[in-house]
């Protein structure tokens, strides 16, 4: 089935549920009018319908490919990605003074969730050049800005990240990545990374890696790490590729989705790089890397969703299979109640998570555009949540996708497993969702829960207006806000950071509830006899009950959990 971009549902949302007019109402943001945003998505959302769309099968068919130490990239890539760059897309929220569009990030997350169900292996390139793009701008040189900022911004070159080591996932202070200063401001960098997301390409003139490595006498851990910019090509003095860098490809993990992605092990040999931001800073710059992929990790998740869904709704409007309990039905598995709960399920499901999405990205807006504590207090609270429920709906809902096709969706040819198989890593990368969930607990938590109290003060105050209009609506909200404000008041005062842990996943997901609650109101309060206003009921009696043992167990601390001992585990 052809992909169709939501466009009306980014629309909704922008009106009525997270306010992006805030966000156009400040000076910074103030050319993007209601005209403009329109026109960007629309014009995303042909370009995502008609040039990436057909990628999706070709990239899993025939995947990325490493021939004598060049990468080969999946038919039909090349002339997608000029696509996206030719339509300004990799730059859409970068800085002006560089060539980028300048536009909110609610916007970008929007264009990138689009381009991300139409084909998630090659929207990964611009969405990584997008982190490094941000990276270089709060923390490079002025003479690294001006040589490689405009490059990156018009897609001529492309960017990644460079953390993980293959003794170090997860934990990032165990790198072993050595620089080396050349005494002319350049440094000497030698290590191996794994994991690194398009790598190496054939259809850009020069990829830049973003590497964290140690400088001699560096602290252990992640005190010691800095953060240096390696270049495939080493620009000439006209700032065009010349000579190549000591680097290369060593090989391309064989992986279980996203085939059209080159994964690399990446080897560096005394490549040459150049420091960005101060000495033993790494971890600091490229964070700001990283928490703009969070959002763009979980803005995949959601695109995925969407994708997974129209696939599977197509599938249960046409396939005809038993009978229906349905008076007048026509006989399609959409009127099975199974089937009918699955499809609902994943719309709900994608709406809380799109919403929650595009509240993060008007968060980080209005705290680059006002400076406020308070916003980018939220914007970091949400951040976590996004990337993490973002990935998970993308997961379970492309799960469904399958169940929804029956055994056709065990076939590969019916394209649903793809989804699946896609959409999975998403969890992982980027930081696992169980770190997410632990950085929730306890670093967004150091404020003493402040910004988490100032976001369910304005879920009940909303939850109490509405209580006139939709009081079996409002009222289960503003119960589960209170309850989830009882969860937080717990955990701020939880002393053992290990019980914190233990409940961590639980407790992101059963915010993630409430919030989806939230906006699921705010939708039905804007327009009550719509589609959207009979979705929200499904969601909020439904779905939004399951944040009671989501809880619970979040409450429950780690006692029970280490009474089991690994020898128990293994009986």
């Amino acid at each position: 089935m052809p992909y169709r971009a939501p466009i009306s549902d980014y629309r909704f949302l922008f009106d009525h549920v997270v306010d992006l007019q805030q966000v156009t109402d400040t000076p910074r943001f103030s050319e993007a009018t209601p005209d403009v945003v329109e026109a960007i998505l629309t014009e995303a959302g042909k370009m995502s319908e008609e040039v990436l769309a057909p990628l999706q099968r070709s990239g899993d068919l025939h995947p990325a490919r490493l021939e004598n130490g060049v990468v080969r990239t999946s038919p039909g890539f090349a002339e997608g990605y000029r696509a996206i760059a030719d339509g300004g897309w990799v730059a859409i929220a970068a800085d002006p003074d560089h060539g980028g569009m300048g536009l909110p990030m609610a916007v970008t997350t929007a264009v990138n969730e689009m381009m991300s169900a139409a084909c998630l292996s090659l929207q990964l390139n611009p969405l990584m050049t997008q982190g490094q793009i941000e990276a270089l701008e709060h923390h490079a040189s002025d003479a690294l800005k001006a040589l490689y900022l405009p490059k990156l911004i018009t897609g001529e070159w492309s960017g990644t990240m460079n953390l993980t080591e293959p003794q170090a996932g997860s934990d990032v202070g165990a790198l072993r990545t050595k620089a080396e200063p050349n005494g002319d401001g350049s440094y000497s960098i030698t290590g191996q990374k794994i994991y690194i997301s398009w790598g190496d390409n054939d259809f850009t003139g020069n990829i830049c890696h973003l590497v964290l490595a140690r400088l001699p006498g560096a602290a252990e851990g992640t005190k010691g790490i800095s953060l240096f910019l390696v270049p495939k090509y080493l620009p000439d003095d006209s700032g065009a590729p010349g000579q190549a860098n000591d680097l290369r490809v060593v090989s391309l993990e064989h992986k279980m989705g996203l085939h059209g992605s080159p994964t690399a092990v990446m080897e560096y040999s005394g490549a040459t790089g150049w420091l960005i931001g101060p000495e033993h800073g790494g971890m600091k710059c490229m964070f700001t890397m990283m928490n703009n992929a969070r959002l763009g990790v979980g803005g995949q998740g959601i695109g995925v969703a969407e994708g997974a869904y129209q696939h599977a709704l197509a599938y249960a409007t046409e396939r005809r299979q038993g009978k229906t309990l349905v008076e007048g039905a026509g006989g399609a598995i959409v009127d099975h109640a199974d089937v009918r709960r699955m499809l609902a399920t994943m719309k709900a499901e994608i709406f809380a998570a799109r919403a929650i999405a595009l509240s993060c990205g008007v968060a980080i807006d209005m705290a680059r555009a006002t400076g406020a504590a308070d916003w980018a207090a939220r914007a970091a609270l949400l951040t976590p949540i996004t990337k993490a429920f973002g990935t998970d709906t993308g997961i379970a809902v492309s799960d469904m996708g399958v169940q929804v096709h029956g055994g056709m969706g065990f076939i590969e040819e019916t394209g649903a497993a793809q989804f699946s198989r896609d959409v999975r890593v998403t969890a992982i990368y980027e930081g696992t969702n169980g770190i997410q969930s632990m950085d929730l607990v306890a670093r967004k938590m150091m404020d003493g829960g402040e910004a988490a109290f100032g976001l369910l003060d304005e879920i009940e105050e909303a939850a109490e207006a509405a209580k006139a209009r939709l009081p079996d609506l409002a009222m289960p909200v503003w119960n589960a806000a209170e309850t989830l404000r009882e969860s937080v008041e717990w955990l701020v005062t939880q002393g053992d950071m290990n019980a914190r842990f233990a409940g961590a996943v639980p407790f992101l997901r059963a915010f993630a509830r409430v919030l989806g609650g939230y906006y699921h109101l705010r939708a039905a309060v804007a327009d009550p006899e719509s589609a959207r206003a009979r979705l929200a009921r499904f969601y909020i009696l439904r779905l939004l009950p399951e944040h009671q043992s989501l809880l619970v167990h979040a409450r429950a601390g780690a006692e029970d959990l280490y009474a089991l001992t690994p020898g128990d585990l293994a009986a």
